[in-house]
């Protein structure tokens, strides 16, 4: 058939889909497959001549913006030529090309807009971003000077200059750890904010302290600060006084703490200065009136939601260089990535309206791909993250073992399961808006608690022995760890469940137990700390409550990760269960996870399993996606099953 231009267009674009997917077969053009005939644009971004000392995303550059059609470049001239037949394919160069009006007005406006000055950050968000460009498909972005270095390292095509490790620190990084070094040293010399996402475990505290150490010399001689939570601030000073002796720390806790004027006097005679984020707020007029060389914020997380007053606190600091370290720069939502940006390097991702409308929805909830692509083109270059999975990474870390520890229900737990179910559906049933939801959270709570233990759901302080299939499980195996002459870290998201565990569990196990809560003292804490990891202190059981334990700890004695009840973000119970399995373990690591047959807890479990997409996608986000289940699905995924209670019972 002889086609018109029109018609050849509407067949490739319109039928050849239609038809593939009725079962024909239609062999387009190879140019029209791989999309490559579609009008793009490449970046040239170059250093501005002036630009001289500290640099940063506020840095002049010169950016240059040149429209391609596959490798040919496209000249305005060209352009006002295709803008004018205004016909969908046209053979230009020997090759057939589509001409898409949107492309065509899209690049009309990226001329009429071109600009030889801006900033570096506004140079990245129109290079990689598509605002500026009108969703203009950018190609390639490539840079001269010291900004093509900068863009190359992330590429893979260019090797950072090395960063020799500072001969005051004492210690020996590993090769991983002395890439992580250069990255820090690179991007803070050019006083552009860094994300260092290491996997839990990997040593993200040494590769910041030999950072400071190497910073010195460059230091504006102005101290640095370090926010951290309360339970990892004894960690951070032991680590400074073990690898960089020679940094004077100063730490600002506690109720004697310094007051407004001698801490101005105390922090100019240091180094570094570590806090918490507690008193990142609570003290920050103090904090906030003296301009810092580095500000680290150790679990970044910390600050994910933007509207906290700790976030705002760590924004309103002034630093010439600014550092987060998190193993979970993402734990809920992608708001919580924009929150740990606009700290670094504020302004970059621009609104937090913008970036959800633009960004953060149409990944989340529409799934898109090219602009997951966009997110990623324009933090990546922020962002150093590696796995203890990547391949040379850790390779002497020994391996982690994960299973299920599958419970039966006691007749006690099964009645009150079962009742439990019929009052909260028979509430359900009858609500709707926010009250429904506060209903379905607070039956999970509660179906939890029965899962655990009898005595946890009812409060009433009786006896444990005899009465939840989880307790009996656990006593079996931790009687095991403690004759094999191994110790066992005990997660849960109950503070109760930890009370009552450590009572029965010394009594039952003969053997010293210790329970670390958030209502520990930090140098209780850091007592316990200190006895679990001590050979011959001979405790092997270490009750942790999940928030207050479930990070910045080291706990490398242990050599078996019990998780006596579940929460269902994955990102958490990793964090937890890294506590052990880090650098520094000899052996090999078991995790149990346990789970009550045919109750809730299966059932969110084989979720997990059979849908890999919904559990990254959704269930990390934590329960609130089980409000939004229809009543009858409520009611089947609440629902006891037969199999559920103990066959003796």
């Amino acid at each position: 058939m002889r086609l018109t231009v029109r018609e050849a267009h509407r067949f490739l674009r319109d039928a050849a889909p239609l038809l593939n997917e009725g079962g024909a077969a239609v062999v387009t053009p190879p140019w029209w497959a791989s999309g490559q005939a579609r009008l793009a644009a490449r970046a040239m971004v170059r250093p501005a001549p002036d630009s001289r000392g500290m640099l940063g995303l506020d840095t002049l550059v010169h950016f240059d913006l040149k429209l391609a059609l596959g490798d040919a470049a496209l000249s305005e001239a060209e352009l006002k030529r295709l803008v004018a037949i205004k016909v969908p394919l046209v053979q230009m160069r020997g090759q057939w090309v589509e001409v898409r009006q949107e492309d065509m007005q899209a690049a009309m406006k990226v001329l009429r807009r071109q600009s030889t000055g801006m900033t570096l950050r506004e140079a990245l968000v129109r290079g990689w971003g598509g605002e500026e460009s009108g969703e203009l498909v950018v190609s390639e972005v490539s840079g001269e000077g010291w900004i093509r270095d900068f863009l190359a390292s992330f590429e893979g095509t260019h090797r950072l200059e090395p960063q020799p490790v500072p001969a005051e620190f004492k210690g020996c990084l590993r090769p991983y750890q002395e890439r992580g070094l250069s990255w820090l040293a690179f991007l803070g010399r050019h006083g552009l904010g860094a994300c260092l996402a290491d996997d839990m475990g990997l040593g993200k505290t040494v590769q910041a302290l030999a950072f400071l150490l190497s910073n010195r010399d460059q230091a504006s001689g102005a101290p640095c600060l370090l926010v951290c939570p309360t339970s990892v601030l004894g960690n951070w000073m032991r680590e400074a006084a073990r690898f960089a002796p020679s940094l004077k720390a100063f730490l600002h806790h506690g109720p004697e703490r310094a007051g407004a004027g001698s801490f101005e006097q105390s922090a100019a005679g240091c180094d570094l200065v570590v806090t918490s984020y507690a008193l990142l707020h609570r003290d920050r007029a103090a904090l906030t009136r003296l301009g810092w060389d580095t500000v680290i914020l150790d679990e970044a997380q910390n600050v994910k939601n933007p509207h906290s007053k700790q976030a705002e606190a760590a924004r309103a600091l002034k630093a010439r260089r600014r550092i987060g370290l998190t193993g979970t720069p993402v734990e809920n939502h992608l708001t919580e990535l924009w929150a740990i940006f606009n700290f670094l390097n504020p302004g970059y991702l621009g609104s937090l309206d913008s970036f959800r409308e633009k960004l953060a929805i149409p990944v989340e909830r529409w799934r898109s791909e090219a602009h997951a692509q966009r997110l990623r083109r324009l933090v990546s270059p922020f962002i150093l993250r590696r796995l203890k999975t990547d391949p040379g990474i850790a390779p002497e870390l020994p391996p982690k073992i994960e299973t299920r520890e599958s419970c039966r229900l006691t007749k006690e737990q099964g009645t009150l399961y079962a009742a439990v179910v019929n009052d909260m559906m028979a509430q359900i049933e009858e609500s709707e808006g926010i009250r429904r939801k506060g209903l379905i959270l607070a039956a999970l709570t509660k179906l939890k608690q029965v899962c655990d233990h009898p005595a946890l759901f009812l409060k009433d302080l009786s006896a444990l022995a005899g009465r939840s299939g989880k307790l009996a499980r656990m006593e079996e195996i931790l009687e095991e760890i403690i004759e094999e002459g191994q110790r066992a870290l005990v997660f849960t998201q109950f503070a109760e469940m930890g009370s009552l565990l450590l009572r029965h569990l010394s009594d039952r196990l003969r053997s010293e137990t210790l329970f670390l809560h958030g209502g520990t003292p930090r140098k209780e804490r850091e007592r316990m700390i200190a006895r679990f990891q001590d050979p011959a202190s001979g405790t092997a059981v270490f009750l942790l409550s999940l928030k207050a334990g479930g990070l910045g700890l080291n706990l490398t004695a242990a050599s078996h990760v019990i998780h006596f009840d579940r929460w269902w973000n994955p990102a958490v119970e990793n964090q937890a269960t890294d506590r052990a399995h880090r650098i520094g373990q000899t052996a090999k690591v078991h995790v149990h996870k346990f789970i009550c047959e045919g109750t809730l807890e299966e059932r969110i479990d084989e979720l997990i399993e059979s849908k890999k997409e919904l559990a990254a996608r959704v269930v990390t986000s934590g329960e609130g996606w089980i409000t939004g289940l229809s009543t009858s699905s409520l009611r089947e995924l609440f629902a006891l099953r037969a199999s559920a209670l103990a066959e003796d019972q």
